[in-house]
């Protein structure tokens, strides 16, 4: 099964990410740069290849034959592993939508909360065989929007009953502290040049101060804080890209006051100047990855 999902993921992979299959992304990357992203709630299953994956001080390392379960929206920094152009790493996404995972609940075992927002298992035959399915739904266009649905159903259903389905069942609990603080967390993403405020944000999530320190860096394994420089730092990298030369611009337009300390957070993260990073980056001119 796998040598066959390889094989399709390299004949479909896309610059974009994107697939006919809706929620089904696909990844063939030549490179072992690092690459920082802000990761959405993922299902990932490595068909050839690996990556490490570094979220704050845990480091996440996923092979193929493994998968990687992203429980809320996440700025990691990961790198595939001995990724070359003659072999490239190769990987497939699916979107945990809330939504589809709330019906599921009911008949689904009860799991414990997870402590990590990220979880890495091994895919069993079933998850494997129903994951190679969606993605052959690729050659047979016109049975997308009949089967995958159904697919997709299974899949979450292996996700649920397994080892990490705590996780998984976090994501389609409305009154779970994951889901409260994901409030604050789409705040932040919009807002991310604003001041943040805590007691605001733990208003906004429902939640006492203290409870929604807790459950938030329960859901992405920092501080608000913490999660918000690395917004502002990964925002202001995009617009680098578009224009390197206006360094102190990009910076006041991200929220730093100060230009020495702009400079100094986004070196320690990106381990260059912003100038010289953009440059760079612009030279390998990287696409989208999966986590």
């Amino acid at each position: 099964m796998l040598e066959e999902l390889r094989d399709l993921v390299a004949r479909h992979a896309h610059t974009d990410l994107r697939t006919a299959v809706p929620g089904l992304l696909l990844s063939k990357v030549d490179t072992s740069e690092p690459h920082h992203s802000l990761a959405e709630p993922l299902l990932v299953v490595m068909a050839h290849g690996g990556k490490r994956l570094l979220l704050g001080a845990q480091v996440h390392e996923y092979r193929a034959g493994q998968y990687l379960l992203v429980g809320t929206d996440l700025p990691v920094t990961g790198h595939f592993v001995d990724a070359t152009p003659r072999t490239p790493a190769l990987g497939l996404g699916v979107a945990l939508r809330p939504a589809a995972i709330a019906p599921l609940l009911l008949d689904a075992p009860p799991r414990t909360p997870p402590a990590s927002p990220i979880a890495i298992g091994d895919a069993g035959p079933e998850l494997l065989d129903a994951v190679l399915r969606l993605v052959r739904l690729l050659e047979h266009p016109s049975d997308v929007p009949v089967l995958a649905p159904l697919i997709e159903r299974e899949i979450l259903w292996r996700l649920l009953t397994g080892p990490h389905g705590g996780l998984v069942r976090r994501l389609g609990l409305a009154d779970s502290g994951a889901a409260h603080v994901g409030r604050a967390i789409r705040w932040i993403r919009h807002n991310y040049a604003e001041p943040v405020r805590i007691e605001e944000l733990a208003r906004l999530s429902g939640l006492s101060a203290s409870a929604f320190h807790r459950h938030f860096r329960a859901a992405t394994a920092m501080s608000p804080l913490q999660f918000q420089k690395r917004i502002r730092l990964q925002e202001a990298r995009s617009l680098l890209l578009a224009d390197a030369g206006d360094v102190a611009g990009v910076g006041h337009l991200v929220g730093y006051d100060s230009p020495s300390q702009f400079n100094r957070e986004y070196r320690r993260l990106f381990g260059a100047p912003p100038g010289q990073d953009a440059a760079r980056l612009r030279e390998a001119a990287a696409g989208p990855q999966l986590p």
